[in-house]
């Protein structure tokens, strides 16, 4: 139930972003920059992972639920993302993605506990500076968004529990800025 007595039972983002619509639509064009962009050395799936770990880290239901629907649409199953929250090390996903997964992992619960060594981990396993620097906002970028959806008693959709095919094709064909604007949030 959301924290706010003007938003309907059950509150989902849409309505969270239409009663409070300050700052949405260069939000939603700054998860489109990181998640949709071509430029990164991340792929879209590997971004998405990201956002799904770091909200299942930190527990938000509704994060968690929408990116570990998004990692599916990009191909991940969603038994690992999963056996990622649960243990990085053993989790069937590629080796060179684990040392930034667990860059990531850090980052969010013990933040002011970072070294040159983790960096060096991920550096160490091929990845360019880009991509830490990517994963680092992704890990920025949903650390916030948890907070806000926690923090506003906002829950998950009943769909991400099991998205279908349908779901899961248009979660790889559309945008964040496309999906604030089909549900009326920005012009």
């Amino acid at each position: 139930m959301s924290v706010y007595p003007s938003l309907k039972d059950p509150a989902y983002l849409e309505e969270l972003f239409l009663r409070f619509p300050r700052g949405t639509g260069p939000l939603m064009a700054f998860h489109d920059a990181l998640l949709r962009n071509d430029d990164s050395p991340l792929s879209i799936a590997e971004r998405e992972i990201i956002a799904a770990l770091v909200s299942g880290v930190n527990a938000c239901s509704f994060c968690y639920g929408a990116h570990k629907a998004m990692a599916m649409a990009f191909g991940l199953p969603e038994e690992t993302i999963i056996a990622l929250v649960d243990d990085i090390d053993t989790a069937p996903i590629d080796e060179k993605l684990k040392p930034l997964l667990h860059y990531v992992h850090k980052l969010t619960l013990t933040p002011s506990k970072m070294v040159q060594s983790d960096a060096d981990a991920v550096f160490a396993a091929g990845w360019p500076e880009e991509a830490l620097h990517d994963a680092v906002l992704v890990c920025a970028l949903y650390n916030f968004m948890n907070r806000v959806l926690d923090g506003s008693g906002i829950k998950p959709k009943p769909v991400f529990d099991k998205p279908d095919a349908a779901s899961l094709k248009t979660r790889r064909e559309s945008s964040y800025t496309g999906w604030a604007r089909k549900a009326g949030i920005i012009s």
